[in-house]
This record gives C-alpha cells, sequence and structure tokens, in this order.
C-alpha cells in the first residue's frame, strides 16, 4: 500500500482529497465533524436502497415478459432485448462509471445516475412499443451504470475494519434478495393490472422510489471535491462495448432468425475483438494513462478467482431464471401473480445463506463457496428432472428451489465481499467497477445464451404458425437448459480451487 504524505482536510461534512506517495490524489474516507457521529446508517440506507431498486429492475421484468409479448404483440427476441438491453448498457458502463466518480465526485455521479435511472424507468413505464421500451431499457442501464460503482467507493471510504466487512456483507446480501424478490415483487404487479397498465407498474414504481432516495442522498451523502488524475479510456470504452455486442446480439437474435450469415461472423469477429481490447488496454498503460481495467487491481488473487467463480454462477443463475420464468407462464400457464410468489422459496434461501454464512468459521468459507456452487448445480438439475414431464413438481419444486436459493446465497455473498475485502481503498474506484461488472456481464450472457437454448427448443407463441407451447415441450426445453446452466454453475466452484490451495 503507497504510505500516505499528505492529507488535506476540509469543511466537516466533507471528503477529504489524500494525495499517495506515487503522486496521484485519492479520495478519503469522510471526515467527521468532532463530536460528532458521521451519518453512516442513513448513507447506507441510501446506497442500499439505490442498488436494490436497480437490481430488482434488472429481475422484474423476468416475470412480466410475457404479458409484454401479449400486449405489444412482439418477439422472443425482443423479449431478451428487453431484458439484456438493460443488462448490456449497465455493464458496458460500469467501469468507466465508476471512474467518473473519482473524477468528478461519488455523491454528484451517483445523483446523476439516480436522476436518469428514475427519468428511464418512468419512460419504459409509458412505452407504447417494444422499440421504445428496449430504448428506454438502455438508457435506464446506463443511469444504473454511473449509480451503482459509487455504492462501492461510498461504503469503502466510509467504513473501516469490521464495519467495512458488515457494509458489503449486507450490501451483498441486498444483492442476492433484490434479484429474486424481483420476480415476486413483478408477479404480484403484473396481476394486479392497476388502472389497466398491465406490466407497466413494474416500471412507474420506480418513480416515486428514485424521487425519495434523490432527496434523501441530497440531504445524506458527504459532499467531496476528488482531484483523481486518471482518465477515462475511451477506447478501452468503445472496444470493449463492441466486443460485447458483437457477443450478445446474435446470441439473442440468432435462433428466432435461424442463424444468418451475419449472426455467425459476428460471433466469429467476437473474440478476436476481446482480444483487441486487451491490446488498447495494454498500450494506454504504456502510454501512461488509467486502462479501464487496471492491471494492479487484477493482480490481486481474491478478486480475479472470485469474480470468475461469480461469473459461471451469475450467467446460470440469470439464464434459468430467464427459462424458468417462460415455462411457467408460457409453459404451464401459470398467473403471473402464481409464477413470482413460486420464487418465494427461491427468495427464502438466498436470504439464509446470505445472512448467515458469517457465522461459520473464517477457514470454512472457501469450501464454503465450493461446496454450494454445486448445490445451486443440484437445485437446477432436480428442477429441470421433476418438471420435465410437463407436470406442476408438487412439494418437490419449491425444496428444490429451496436448495438452489441457499446455493446462491452462501457463494454470491461470500464472493462479493472476499473479492474486495484485501483491495486498497485508493482502488475502490477501480476495483468496485470490475467487481460489478462481472456478474452484469454474467445475466447478460447468461440470458442470451441459455435462453436462446430455452427459446429455441421450446414451442414458442409469437412465431408464424405456432401455438402456445405445450407443457411437455417447454418442460422439456427448460430441463435441456438445466443441464449446462448446472455444467457452468460446477465450473464456478473449480475457480476457487486456486484460492484453497494456496490457504493450505
Amino acid at each position: 500500500m503507497s504510505e500516505l504524505t499528505q492529507d488535506r482536510i476540509l469543511e466537516p461534512g466533507r471528503i477529504s482529497a489524500v494525495e499517495s506517495a506515487d503522486g496521484v490524489t485519492r479520495d478519503a474516507p469522510p471526515a467527521a465533524p468532532k463530536g460528532k457521529r458521521p451519518q453512516h446508517t442513513g448513507i447506507l440506507l441510501v446506497v442500499l436502497g439505490a442498488v436494490f431498486m436497480a437490481l430488482l429492475d434488472a429481475t422484474v421484468v423476468n416475470v412480466a415478459t410475457p404479458t409484454m409479448r401479449t400486449d405489444l404483440d412482439t418477439t422472443g427476441s425482443a423479449l431478451q432485448l428487453i431484458v439484456s438491453g438493460y443488462t448490456i448498457s449497465y455493464a458496458a458502463l460500469l467501469i468507466t462509471g465508476a471512474r467518473l466518480g473519482a473524477r468528478h465526485g461519488f455523491r454528484t455521479v451517483f445523483l446523476t445516475g439516480l436522476a436518469t435511472f428514475t427519468l428511464a424507468s418512468l419512460a419504459c413505464g409509458l412505452a407504447p412499443s417494444a422499440g421504445v421500451l428496449i430504448a428506454a431499457r438502455v438508457v435506464q442501464g446506463l443511469g444504473a451504470g454511473l449509480m451503482v460503482p459509487q455504492i462501492y467507493s461510498l461504503i469503502q471510504l466510509t467504513f473501516e475494519g469490521p464495519a467495512r466487512a458488515r457494509a458489503l456483507s449486507l450490501y451483498a446480501t441486498v444483492i442476492a434478495v433484490a434479484v429474486v424478490v424481483g420476480q415476486v415483487a413483478g408477479g404480484l404487479l403484473v396481476s394486479a393490472d392497476l388502472f389497466g397498465t398491465v406490466w407497466r407498474p413494474a416500471f412507474l414504481i420506480n418513480v416515486p422510489v428514485g424521487l425519495a432516495l434523490l432527496v434523501a442522498a441530497v440531504r445524506l451523502l458527504p459532499v467531496g471535491t476528488p482531484r483523481s488524475a486518471k482518465g477515462l479510456d475511451l477506447p478501452g470504452l468503445v472496444t470493449l462495448t463492441a466486443a460485447l455486442l458483437l457477443l450478445v446480439v446474435p446470441l439473442v437474435l440468432g435462433h428466432e432468425q435461424h442463424w444468418p450469415l451475419w449472426t455467425t461472423l459476428c460471433l466469429a469477429a467476437a473474440a478476436p475483438m476481446f482480444g483487441v481490447f486487451v491490446l488498447v488496454e495494454r498500450g494506454v498503460a504504456r502510454r501512461g494513462g488509467a486502462p479501464l481495467v487496471p492491471g494492479r487491481v487484477l493482480r490481486s488473487p481474491d478478486l480475479v478467482c472470485g469474480a470468475a467463480a461469480l461469473f459461471f454462477g451469475m450467467a446460470g443463475y440469470a439464464g434459468f431464471l430467464f427459462s424458468f420464468s417462460q415455462h411457467l407462464q408460457s409453459g404451464l400457464g401459470e398467473s403471473a401473480t402464481r409464477a413470482g410468489l413460486a420464487f418465494a422459496p427461491l427468495a427464502l434461501g438466498v436470504a439464509t445463506g446470505s445472512l448467515t454464512w458469517q457465522k461459520l468459521p473464517a477457514r470454512w468459507h472457501l469450501p464454503m463457496i465450493a461446496a454450494a456452487s454445486a448445490l445451486a448445480a443440484a437445485g437446477y438439475l432436480g428442477i429441470g428432472c421433476t418438471l420435465r414431464a410437463g407436470g406442476q413438481g408438487g412439494l418437490v419444486l419449491p425444496a428444490l428451489q429451496l436448495l438452489w436459493g441457499l446455493g446462491l446465497g452462501y457463494t454470491t455473498s461470500p464472493l462479493l465481499t472476499l473479492a474486495l475485502s484485501r483491495i486498497d481503498p485508493a482502488d475502490a474506484s477501480d476495483a468496485s467497477g470490475v467487481l460489478t461488472t462481472v456478474p452484469q456481464l454474467a445475466q447478460v450472457v447468461g440470458v442470451a445464451a441459455y435462453g436462446s437454448v430455452f427459446l429455441a427448443l421450446a414451442d414458442r407463441p409469437g412465431t408464424a404458425g405456432a401455438a402456445a407451447p405445450s407443457a411437455v415441450a417447454s418442460a422439456q426445453a427448460l430441463y435441456a437448459t438445466a443441464l449446462p446452466v448446472a455444467a457452468g454453475t460446477l465450473l464456478g466452484a473449480l475457480a476457487i480451487l486456486p484460492l484453497l490451495r494456496k490457504r493450505r
């Protein structure tokens, strides 16, 4: 860690700027007024409320998509773009969003992102067509990409020691719970059909919540005057975004368009474009610039292994969740409410794992993550096998969902905490950008890849000459999807093995 050589303390309530030995001035923790406790609880509530809203919105649409398909008269590919358009823009901007926060102030960029997200939510709720909704979702993702990276940094710079560990654990818990609660909330909001608006309240609910968070953030978040010298690495942003689009767009659209030549060419170009991104990053570093993905941060084994395990776990989760939601409503004919409530055991398992894993001895944490990944994989396979014949699953289904949730809860929260636990506060913004990007990229790839497997095998509604999918066809498609999802989740367990060997 660089030795601090100068500390300029600003007026109480403002963030101080700290200049390190390498000549770069960085943000330091907020300075509390003498005799007063900083409003740590209020800050934590605001930022956790914001991330809960952002992640809730990333999943609430899973339950709403079948209703959107009917109401907007759209296709399965458009539904995937409604889900993935948000996540693509969100993931592409996260690292740059973290860099903007370091340059212009975490509070300022957080407020900008929150305001953008709230306005885009209004546009989503009022969208007259699938095309407008996809565009609004992209803007909504940009708002989240500005807002969410500041949350890691604000936690890192506001809390120290055990308090920071507790705050990061709460953050990880909120992430794990929000993505599941979104399923339940989506079902309730869609089925309520408030004022005949069908799926629209799933987005419009963000407007009053976002406004309330804006008011609270203006009052509670510390004002800072950062002096970061880091550039934005626009070439890196452009090449990374291009690589992502070359990978995701053909995966989303290919199956429905019967894999035309352009999809094959795009997929073939994706890997070389990622190679170009690596070369661009090395060039930026050689010129003394600040690459989008700093080599110093990536030299942390905890961050690299944790991020790899998180990628495999979240890709499987997002892809199977999308497919399972489609099966429940389009295959089994469940209402949005019943489909949403069907995920309650999953939410219970995630919450249980997220809130109890720290009670285990520290030496058990890494083996626990590997075992929990295997547990989640067993949940996927169990659900696929149980529903394969087209039935409802009976009491076995909620038990398997609980198993899936426990596996997710005992991996997601500890992985997020593990990956950040040894990061220097001076690198908080870069590490937060990298770590928040990984699960979002994973969800994009998961929905595109695993979702395409399901949609390609199911007898989908909305295509020429096709009726609603039969329960058996949809169930068999879900089973076929569960197999690669489980295999990918087990790869996440293998990603932890280097850390297990290192710490023996």
